[in-house]
């Protein structure tokens, strides 16, 4: 037997957590993919990072990109199909992760940096498919950041 997590979100009892019913095609890609596991993976563990990573400008704003994560995601569940227990470090996503992967959120670039060294030496292999910013701000500002004048200049 096998254990399929519940999904976080809102509640029927009107709280929000972990504790929902997983969408349908999370479990049907699940028993699909328990059942049509390859073994070319096995024993292996595969460390990979998606998505963006978002940089503060203040408590309101912050520096991203447009990375949906989607190119990670896939390669994690293409990891996960050939046996390989894999660990997936995501920044920010609309996208519900593979069931069976370790999944460590993450938001800026430094903790994504931090999450890698935590795991990179217990990998086997190591894929870096996140689009991590390429700048981030030397101060964040603790207020939002006023409006000056009409133009962002």
């Amino acid at each position: 037997y096998d254990i399929l997590e519940p999904a976080s979100g809102h509640l029927a009892c009107g709280d929000s957590g972990k504790g929902k019913l997983c969408d349908l095609s999370v479990i049907m890609n699940y028993v699909e993919h328990f059942f049509h596991r390859g073994d070319q993976l096995k024993g292996r563990r595969v460390l990979i990072t998606a998505g963006p990573t978002q940089e503060a400008l203040d408590p309101v704003r912050y520096l991203t990109n447009h990375s949906s994560g989607k190119m990670g995601y896939a390669l994690a569940q293409a990891a996960l199909d050939m046996g390989a227990e894999v660990t997936l470090i995501s920044g920010p996503v609309q996208l519900q992760p593979p069931a069976q992967a370790q999944v460590i959120r993450v938001t800026t670039a430094v903790e994504m940096f931090e999450a890698v060294r935590a795991h990179y030496e217990t990998a086997d292999f190591i894929i870096k498919a996140a689009a991590v910013g390429d700048y981030r701000p030397l101060h964040v500002s603790e207020q939002k950041i006023k409006k000056e004048g009409d133009s962002l200049r």
